[in-house]
């Protein structure tokens, strides 16, 4: 039998990373290069092609202790190598809700 992961085929257009929520609090948090969890987008493992975010996704679905939740999100690079998120959600989810304290009372 194969996995999900397996079955998925995964296409990517440009820079990607892993994201995914932090178990114990669900921070938003990206895979790292040393294979851990950060809530900093700028230290995230950048992935440019199919099979390398299917690598990278495969590893963080294991490490369901860290974070749940894991899929293959788009970034932007900047000349300056600064990496901010590539569509809406991701801008979203990065900076928290949208509704304001008030009107969540």
């Amino acid at each position: 039998m194969t996995s999900p992961l397996e079955q998925k085929k995964i296409k990517i257009a440009g820079p990607s990373v892993v994201t995914a929520n932090r178990t114990w609090d669900g921070i938003v948090v990206y895979r790292t290069a040393a294979r851990s969890w950060s809530a900093d987008l700028s230290e995230a493992a950048i992935v440019r092609n199919s099979d390398d975010a299917k690598a990278l996704l495969a590893e963080s679905v294991a490490d369901d202790v860290g974070a749940i939740g894991p899929y293959i999100a788009p970034v932007q690079v900047g000349a300056d190598g600064k990496i901010e998120p590539g569509n809406l959600r991701e801008q979203i989810r990065r900076t928290g809700v949208t509704i304001g304290q008030s009107a969540q009372a």
